[in-house]
């Protein structure tokens, strides 16, 4: 079975009260579609960084939230992930608010996922960023995680 690391937003899309954003709206759906339908397929993971941040904020968010992550395995957080935070850190380019993001890269390469599942589509799930993910890591001699969103994994292909 396929391993997947699954984003912050991720658990926050499906725990979060129905946006009257259209866009936000319908990545809320299709998050809810995926998980009743399409989880299963996969071996799902979050991280103590996922942990860390959906323990952020209004309490009852808060709660809905870790209801979803439920049993789910944490991937630890090893010298490995460190190591490759800290490189990262130096490679990608990302300042700011966006090198929050970083650890969910060091966390999905060093424990070997097939897929890191997210909505970010600014600094994660972002052509640019993965076309410098993609070339760190082929200098590092590491493989890429394939940066999806739930739609793109929703269905399975036909044969």
């Amino acid at each position: 079975m396929q391993r997947v690391y699954l984003e912050t937003t991720i658990v926050s899309y499906l725990a979060a009260k129905a946006s009257r954003d259209l866009i936000t709206a319908a990545h809320q759906q299709i998050t809810q579609e995926w998980w009743q339908t399409a989880r299963d397929r996969f071996e799902l993971y979050v991280s103590e960084a996922v942990l860390g941040e959906v323990r952020a904020g209004d309490p009852d968010a808060i709660e809905r939230r870790l209801r979803f992550l439920g049993n789910l395995p944490v991937l630890a957080l090893n010298a490995d992930v460190r190591t490759l935070t800290e490189h990262y850190e130096k490679t990608l380019g990302l300042s700011g608010r966006a090198k929050a993001d970083i650890p969910h890269f060091a966390f999905a390469v060093s424990h070997q996922m097939d897929y890191l599942m997210t909505w970010n589509c600014s600094h994660i799930a972002n052509g640019e960023m993965i076309r410098r993910l993609l070339r760190v890591n082929a200098e590092l001699n590491r493989s890429t995680p394939l940066i999806v969103t739930p739609e793109e994994i929703l269905e399975l292909p036909e044969d």
